[in-house]
């Protein structure tokens, strides 16, 4: 007789899979706000689109992931805050055209499903969703063995906003004398951590579990510190100020994400001494040898959101910005920029 294989036999467990549905369900229900509608576990998520406050309507979408941070949760076993990375790394990319967030929906994959370590994730994804004002609304786990190494996992996640048309964020009404406020990173958030595994556990030898006292703490505590989600607190200043662009500072850095905002006649010229740089910066820059561009356009340096605004209410938005407990500085200006200049300049 020939043997009988089930899909169990082959390393994916159905069963395992659909035992998890009820806790996601619970935990997606956290997030509801309205135009949610039906709960997880249909082949789409439902919204309801309210367009009673918008003139003309214009979602705006984003997917992104999370990258080699995973590693760092992988070397700490510990998977309840690569969740809150995941929407921040998309929502903050909508919150800049102007955007409110609607709805989110993740992809996870691993080799073996694990259920703490996938509730886990979704426990930060819906404290994410939470501090972002959007509802998880569905998503999907896949079990893939022989893909992923023994306790490793993959995430992806996609937000969905709404924005009316003429209100739009597109750095169109940038001009000579705007000013940029830069708002505070909670750290390296979610992007190059190539290099700063290469640097911290190659080039130093640490570990982990490594306590450093320059960062206060132990090295892995660090380095998983979640990304800041901005979106709740720029909807209070998009609505209130003439907001000329605004820039999330990700893959690319200062460099990059500043200058995809700017009309071809401008440049930003920004002074690097003018906000306070957290010691992990410094760390990886005098340990690993790495110069002021490559720091510049590999990490974002302290710098997680800049915000583009006329030099005249650049000071009032600053003392908002403080009221509402956020650090914050006027970090450099948009000036002309010739023919072939480079579009970001460092002083």
């Amino acid at each position: 007789m020939k043997q009988s294989f089930t899909y169990a036999d082959s390393g994916v467990d159905i069963e395992k899979a659909n035992a998890l549905i009820p806790e996601i369900k619970r935990l997606a229900k956290t997030t509801n706000r309205p135009g949610v509608m039906g709960d997880i576990g249909g082949f789409g998520g439902l919204f309801s689109l309210n367009t009673n406050h918008f003139e003309r309507p214009v979602l705006v979408s984003s997917t992104d992931g999370v990258g080699t941070k995973l590693r760092i949760a992988f070397m700490m076993d510990k998977h309840d805050t690569i969740g809150i990375d995941l929407v921040a790394m998309s929502v903050n990319d909508i919150v800049v055209q102007g955007a409110k967030p609607l709805f989110f929906l993740d992809y996870i994959s691993s080799g073996h499903l694990k259920p703490s370590v996938i509730v886990d994730i979704i426990k930060g994804i819906a404290v994410g969703c939470r501090e972002a004002d959007c509802a998880l609304i569905g998503g999907e786990t896949a079990e893939m063995p022989d893909f992923f190494q023994k306790d490793e996992y993959d995430v992806c996640g996609f937000s969905v906003g709404i924005v009316d048309n003429a209100k739009i964020i597109d750095g169109s009404g940038i001009s000579v004398g705007h000013q940029l406020i830069g708002i505070a990173s909670s750290g390296l958030h979610s992007n190059g951590f190539s290099l700063a595994r290469k640097i911290c556990f190659e080039a130093l030898g640490h570990t982990i579990d490594s306590y450093l006292p320059e960062l206060n703490q132990p090295l892995g505590e660090c380095l998983l510190t979640p990304t800041r989600i901005y979106s709740e607190m720029l909807q209070p200043l998009i609505r209130d100020f003439k907001i000329g662009g605004l820039a999330h500072i990700t893959g690319g850095g200062l460099i990059d994400n500043v200058a995809r905002i700017l009309p071809k006649s401008c440049k930003a010229v920004i002074k690097q001494s003018s906000w306070d740089m957290p010691p992990i910066f410094s760390l990886l820059k005098d340990a690993g040898n790495v110069s002021d561009l490559e720091m510049l356009r590999t990490f974002n340096n302290g710098i997680g959101m800049v915000i583009v605004v006329p030099g005249s209410q650049a000071n009032e938005i600053l003392e908002r910005l403080k009221a509402m407990q956020e650090k914050a500085w006027i970090i450099g200006d948009i000036q002309a920029a010739s023919e072939h200049e480079a579009q970001t300049i460092f002083v």
